[in-house]
């Protein structure tokens, strides 16, 4: 009965992790659209509960027949276990621990508006529209403000935006000088999510002023992505000339 459990043990193990690791490429893939994809994390949650009471059963019979064969296999099956729910509980605590918004700018007042991107915008679950509480953005992420630049013209400050967010490695959607208006697609590297960003630029005193908004198209918890996208496009466009 014990190598029964402890069989049974792994093989709820060996499910785990792999309904965990195929969340992200069967959505990439085109696989699964992404609310069946994300679905397979709390499968895999599940999948992972149960190798563990199997293992707790099989230290119930160990202890009672004073036999510790078989210990190996469910040392893996509990490794399994713990390393699939490990990442889907990680990322439902981070979600708690941010606000439950997943558009994030630099000017809540008068949000940068997608032109080029609208129609792709208004196909996708999350729509274009601005409905975040800048209050919820503040609370979350007051370090998200806008890039003033006293020092750079907005047609230097442009160039350099443009070049930055080719760098990263951004699908440039749109880039018009005359606007200041640049659109560009991330696509997150492991679930395939798109997501959308619009810089815009205006002239501030001698200088310029740049605003940016990162958007996902679908998700109503972005996990906190957008916000870290817009730091990292600003570090990296502080180090440009």
């Amino acid at each position: 009965m014990k190598d029964w459990l402890g069989r049974l043990a792994l093989i709820a193990g060996v499910i785990a992790a792999g309904l965990v690791l195929a969340a992200g490429p069967s959505h990439r893939f085109g696989y699964l659209d992404w609310m069946p994809a994300l679905g397979l994390l709390g499968y895999g949650v599940y999948a992972a509960m149960g190798a563990g009471a199997l293992a707790v059963l099989w230290l119930i019979f160990a202890l009672i027949g004073r036999s510790a064969s078989g210990w190996v296999t469910i040392v893996i099956a509990l490794a399994l276990a713990v390393g699939a729910a490990a990442g889907p509980i990680g990322m439902r605590m981070t979600a708690a621990s941010l606000p439950f918004i997943h558009d994030i700018t630099t000017d809540t007042a008068e949000p940068p508006a997608f032109v080029a991107l609208k129609p792709a915008r208004d196909a996708a679950f999350n729509g274009g529209d601005y409905k975040t509480d800048p209050a919820e953005q503040q609370k979350g992420y007051p370090d998200i403000q806008p890039l003033i630049d006293p020092a750079t013209p907005p047609a230097d400050m442009f160039k350099r935006a443009e070049a930055t967010a080719r760098a990263m490695g951004w699908e440039i959607v749109a880039a018009v000088p005359q606007d200041g208006r640049i659109e560009a697609t991330d696509t997150t590297a492991w679930w395939g999510f798109k997501d959308d960003i619009v810089i815009r630029i205006r002239p501030e005193g001698e200088g310029s002023r740049l605003d940016i908004r990162s958007m996902s198209r679908v998700g109503k918890s972005d996990l906190g992505k957008n916000a870290d996208r817009i730091r990292k496009f600003f570090a990296a466009l502080k180090e440009t000339k």
